[in-house]
This record gives C-alpha cells, structure tokens and sequence, in this order.
C-alpha cells in the first residue's frame, strides 16, 4: 500500500539521502590501522556532509517536505499565492450529505474543486480556502480555513485532477456573536433561513457550502503530516471520527476498498475485471471505523460504508454512535467511547500489535474518551493508558487531528 506521491529524499545534486556505508576495516600493522583511521575519518566526513545537504534540501526545496525519510507535498500554494480553482460537480455524493434534523446547524456538505493537477496531496492531509470575508475580525479576504481532504489522492473521479471537500454549514442562534442582524438573514442554498433571529454564519463554511458548479475557489496547501497511512498492506488501522472529521477517514477508505491505485496490479487482477469479479486489493489488513454523529439524518458516507462491508468483510468493520438517538445497556448516551467500549478487549488486543495504528479526528474530547474506555483494561494488564498512548505516538501509531 504504498503512497504514489512518496519519493526519498535527496540532496542537492539530486542523489537519494541514503545512509553512507561503514568502512570495512581489517587487521593491519600500524600503517595500515593509520589508513583505516583515515579512511573512517573520511567516511565521517562526507556522512556529516551528506546529511547537512539532505536536510538543507529538505529545507529549501519548495512544494514538498521530507517526512520519515520520503518527500510529501507539501505548502505549494500560500494565503498569499493560492491557488484559483473551479467547483465541478461531484461525481460520488449529493452536495448536501444530511438531512434536516430541526438544529439551525444540521447540513453537511461534500463539494469538489478542479485543481488541474496542481495541487497533488495525500490521503490524510488538508487543504485551506480563504473566503471573500469579511471575516470575525472583519478582514477581507477572510484568513484561510484548513479542511481535512474527504477524497483519496487521485480524488472522486480518479483524475488526478480534483479534491473533494466535507463541510458542516456553521450556523449559531442568538449568540453573543451575530454577523446578521435580526431580519438580515436569508435563506442558504439549502433553503434554511433565520430572519427573526440574531444569527451567525461561518464565514468559510456557508462560503463553500453556497458554492455551486463554476464558481472560483482560492485553495491554499496541501499540509498535515499527522495523519498519513501507514505503507505496509499488513496494518490494521482503527478510525475514530466525529462529524466531518469522517473525512479523512473517507480518504484512506476509497484508497484501500475502491480506487484502481489500491487494486492489486498484474495478471490476476486483469483477469478478474474480464469475468466481472472484484479485483483484489493491495491492502491486507483490518480497518475498523467508529464513527459518532448526534442524529442517525446526519451520518456521513453510509453508503459507501455499505458497500465496503458488502464486499471485504474480512478487512472492513463499521460501528456507528448516535448520541441522541441511542443509548448502552446501561442508559447512557451512545458516544464512540461507550460504542467501543463494547468491543474493548477486541480493541485492546488489536492496539498490542505493532501492526496498528489508531487515528482519530473530530472533536478535542475524544482522547478522553479513549482514556475512559481503555483506561480500566491498560490497568488491569498492568499498564497506565496514558503511557500506553503516549509509547503508540512514539512509535508513530496514535494519529490525532482534533479541533
């Protein structure tokens, strides 16, 4: 499961950064040890500048970022150089994702932007839209927004050439911040208005939310190393998502159960597009999502959840929370800690494997609810769940994007 984009670093002759051989020394008189001596002394030498070109390539080479070793995409479009995109029409999702629910703030959104293939990122990293504004503080242009990109590298469409975007419209009521005057406001491009209302609109949200086919969109980035998948087809990886923090779950999942790039390539794979069977794919591992939203109306991407555990059931699990809808066996409202707390020593045993890696997006409280559920199990293992956490981010297996 290798990432397309991910190249060695070089220096700045364009050789790869790769480690410099040891010198291989032998028994030998006093001239031939003072040779050695040298010879490794030499050796030293050009490591030490081998290694200051390689990170001052790392450092000077625009548009990408070295990260464990391999180049990244990486800033190549700034607030004050993005990027002028177009918004096209999706071609996997309707523009409103969920349904009305009665909350002012009750739409999400998927929209895709035509970058040309200028803007490669990966599965995992952001993007930034800078709004016409004005903004809270009344800045025009509004200062940029990072968004979690929803679509897989080659994006919906498998161009190359496009990225897709999840958003929640922001609208509060009567709050002690209003951008629109009672009576101001108008109905969205979801027909939901609150004229007799004091309300706030997210400046770049109802900005890419109001968006439609053909309207310009300035697209900083793409950034975020944090949240990158593991290369090796083997992992198991456990995705906890809230809300629209679904959305880079969403992009390692068309990678891994969809996109041709994720097919196992070769002969066999020929062969079984010809008789109509699923190719098989490049990933061999587990991938378990949680998801929490507050309404069953507000699920994001339910049918391709489906239609992944339709078709690899050995290597796709879902578990959804619905914390207004549902309750446990014990009368409390069902958020991803309580849903995964039912399958704790299911999750425990994964999470002991240097195979899996945990990656959670959405809402800050989240890692607390990782400690409320595992905290009793790491301790009766003998173990302390924040040293536990904290040796998985050491070893670059806890993944966390939270706002």
């Amino acid at each position: 499961m290798a990432l397309a984009f991910l190249t060695p670093a070089v220096g700045s002759a364009g050789a790869p950064c790769a480690p410099v051989p040891q010198p291989r020394l032998r028994a030998a008189g006093a001239a031939g040890a003072g040779g050695a001596q040298l010879a490794a002394a030499a050796v030293a030498a050009a490591a030490v500048g081998r290694s200051v070109a390689c990170r001052a390539a790392a450092v000077k080479k625009k548009g990408v970022k070295v990260v464990h070793g391999k180049e990244i995409p990486w800033n190549l479009f700034s607030p004050k150089a993005p990027y002028k995109g177009k918004v096209v029409k999706n071609v996997e999702q309707p523009h409103t994702l969920t349904e009305q629910t009665g909350d002012a703030n009750w739409e999400t959104c998927h929209v895709t932007f035509d970058h040309g293939g200028k803007v490669p990122y990966l599965e995992g990293q952001s993007i930034g839209v800078i709004a016409p504004g004005p903004d809270k503080k009344g800045e025009q242009p509004a200062k940029i927004r990072l968004y979690s990109i929803a679509s897989s590298a080659v994006g919906d469409n498998e161009s190359s050439k496009t990225v897709s975007l999840c958003v929640k419209r922001v609208v509060e009521l009567d709050g002690s911040y209003a951008n629109r005057e009672v009576g101001e406001d108008t109905p969205d491009k979801a027909g939901t208005g609150f004229p007799e209302n004091k309300v706030y609109r997210g400046v770049c949200s109802n900005h890419i939310c109001d968006m439609s086919p053909g309207d310009d969109v300035l697209i900083t980035g793409p950034t975020g190393a944090e949240m990158l998948l593991p290369e090796d087809p083997e992992a198991n990886i456990i995705m906890l998502a809230t809300g629209t923090g679904i959305a880079p779950m969403r992009s390692y999942l068309r990678l891994l159960f969809h996109d041709k790039a994720g097919a196992e390539g070769g002969l066999k794979a020929k062969v079984s597009g010809l008789i109509g069977k699923e190719a098989k794919r490049k990933f061999k591992g587990l991938a378990w999502l949680f998801m929490g939203v507050p309404y069953s109306k507000s699920l994001l991407y339910d049918d391709e959840h489906k239609v992944y555990k339709e078709k690899y059931p050995d290597n796709f699990r879902y578990d959804y929370a619905v914390s207004r809808e549902e309750k446990n066996a014990e009368g409390q409202k069902m958020y991803i800690q309580t849903k995964m707390a039912e399958y704790r020593d299911e999750l425990w045993e994964m999470m002991q494997s240097e195979k899996t890696h945990v990656y959670m997006c959405g809402l800050k409280g989240m890692e607390s609810g990782m400690a409320e559920c595992f905290g009793p199990i790491a301790e009766k293992n003998g173990k302390d769940w924040a040293e536990f956490a904290k040796a998985m981010k050491k070893a670059d297996r806890y993944h966390v994007e939270v706002y």
